[in-house]
């Protein structure tokens, strides 16, 4: 009979949860402690581990760095071998150890605490040498492990699931915004996503611009001219006042005496035209004109609503690959 191995991952997940459970149960005031000492860090935050917490303390150090704090690792063992040199008195320590009492980071913890620099623990053991060196303790609770209980699993799992609520706690406390992430992250699919109006709008001499007063049949030869599908109407102020496309030329002059020479664009302009803020997020225009069945909007910043810095097409979303 085969054996059914998924009853085995459901026990590996099912004490990974009660893991996280504890751990949750366990955040108190120290962790409220790390993050004000974490923020007020004036160089960079180092983290190391060893084994399997190395991994954890590379993966926390990667997420940190790409919310705003920066950071990076050191190797145990090479740091009794001279990277000690890389740890300066303006840096803070995050040392990760289940036990505490991991053998290859006494050197580091001694260093830390010869030369002053604050050292933030993570373990698991009151009477561990990392818990009793450690300016702030970061005291995870005692888990059950998978693998006849001597694999690092639950544990590792708990590690990992800390050093991800200190990189959101200190995202929050220093106001990391949607922005701020982008510029971090410029490529791949999630740089697609983080896009704002601005990198993808149309912009100075490419807008079609035109007077209020100007004629139906100058405003035909501009939209024909940029090739957009759309003019902007604006007032001698240079605010925007209304909006003309292709669509409504056919809906014009297929209407009965209608003298395109004569006929002033303000007459039968939209007006009012819908903008959006130049650092709103490429998806919300995607939103915005499907939902208002259009294909371009005017584009204002935070300063003037009143005046149209840019154009955002449908066009521009599918070519950016967005859409």
């Amino acid at each position: 009979m085969k054996k059914k191995y998924n009853k085995i991952g459901k026990k590996v997940i099912e004490l990974q949860i009660k893991a996280l459970k504890k751990l949750k149960s366990s955040i108190g005031n120290s962790f409220d402690q790390a993050i004000d000492v974490l923020s007020k860090c004036q160089s960079k935050i180092i983290l190391c581990g060893v084994g399997k917490s190395g991994l954890i303390a590379s993966k926390i150090s990667a997420t940190l760095s790409s919310v705003g704090t920066p950071s990076f690792t050191i190797s145990a063992s090479d740091s009794s071998h001279g990277d000690l040199g890389s740890i300066s008195k303006r840096d803070i320590l995050i040392l990760i150890s289940y036990s505490g009492n991991t053998e290859e980071l006494k050197n580091i913890i001694q260093y830390a605490n010869r030369n002053r620099i604050k050292l933030v623990g993570i373990m698991s053991k009151k009477n561990s040498l990392l818990y009793k060196s450690s300016n702030i303790k970061l005291l995870i609770p005692e888990v059950k492990e998978s693998g006849h209980g001597i694999v690092p699993t639950s544990s590792t799992t708990a590690q990992l699931a800390i050093g991800d609520a200190i990189a959101i706690a200190l995202m929050n406390q220093k106001k990391f915004s949607k922005l701020d992430f982008k510029k971090f992250h410029p490529s791949g699919s999630l740089g697609k996503k983080l896009k704002t109006v601005e990198d993808l709008m149309i912009v100075k001499n490419k807008i079609p611009f035109i007077d209020e007063n100007s004629t139906l049949k100058k405003t035909i030869k501009i939209i024909n001219s940029k090739k957009l599908g759309v003019v902007i109407i604006r007032n001698k102020k240079k605010e925007t006042k209304g909006i003309f496309t292709d669509g409504d030329i056919k809906r014009t002059i297929q209407k009965k005496n209608i003298e395109i020479n004569d006929l002033i664009i303000k007459s039968i302009m939209t007006k009012n035209p819908i903008s959006i803020n130049k650092n709103e997020l490429a998806v919300k225009a995607i939103e915005v004109m499907n939902r208002k069945k259009i294909t371009s909007l005017c584009v204002h910043s935070d300063k003037n609503r009143k005046k149209t810095i840019g154009i955002i097409h449908v066009h521009d979303l599918i070519s950016s690959g967005i859409l």
